[in-house]
């Protein structure tokens, strides 16, 4: 009995270092996620996340994501899932080039709010249905200034 009870305490002992461990490092990457981002005074600062890109933190119809900034996008893309979870009605239908090729995605209309007060209504976005993360294309970003140094890049209003 003195050696179920001994094990016990050790299997807990471990689960909970175990369970510790893993709050730290939840804690520790939300923090990271909240200084990659920074807004102050119309100018939106985004600092390089570990996978090498720029996240932009936003809406799509009310629905939270993580956009990936791609400058190299001439358009706003959603992957069908975010397209389905927003309530997008895709209204026709396009054929993209991507990195990986040719495909094949619909066209739909979304609010899209991003978080240092960037705001694009009814947006023309392109729907996907291999994305696996959302974009965050020219359409959008060519309404400001923006600069890149140093792992930062830099958004600035555009002016009149």
């Amino acid at each position: 009995m003195g050696e179920l009870s001994r094990t016990f305490k050790l299997a807990t002992l471990w689960l909970l270092i175990g369970a510790a461990v893993f709050l730290g490092v939840q804690w520790w990457q939300a923090q990271q996620r909240q200084t990659r981002f920074s807004a102050e005074g119309g100018v939106v600062e985004l600092r390089r996340a570990p996978d090498g890109h720029f996240h932009w933190p936003g809406q799509v119809n009310g629905v939270a994501v993580d956009f990936l900034v791609d400058t190299g996008a001439t358009s706003t893309a959603l992957p069908q899932w975010l397209a389905d979870r927003a309530g997008l009605t895709v209204e026709g239908s396009i054929t993209s080039s991507t990195a990986n090729g040719t495909v094949r995605g619909g066209l739909a209309r979304a609010d899209v709010a991003l978080q240092g007060g960037i705001r694009a209504e009814r947006l023309r976005v392109t729907v996907l249905p291999a994305l696996e993360a959302p974009l965050l294309g020219m359409d959008v970003l060519s309404r400001m200034h923006f600069s890149q140094r140093g792992g930062v890049l830099r958004f600035e209003p555009a002016g009149p």
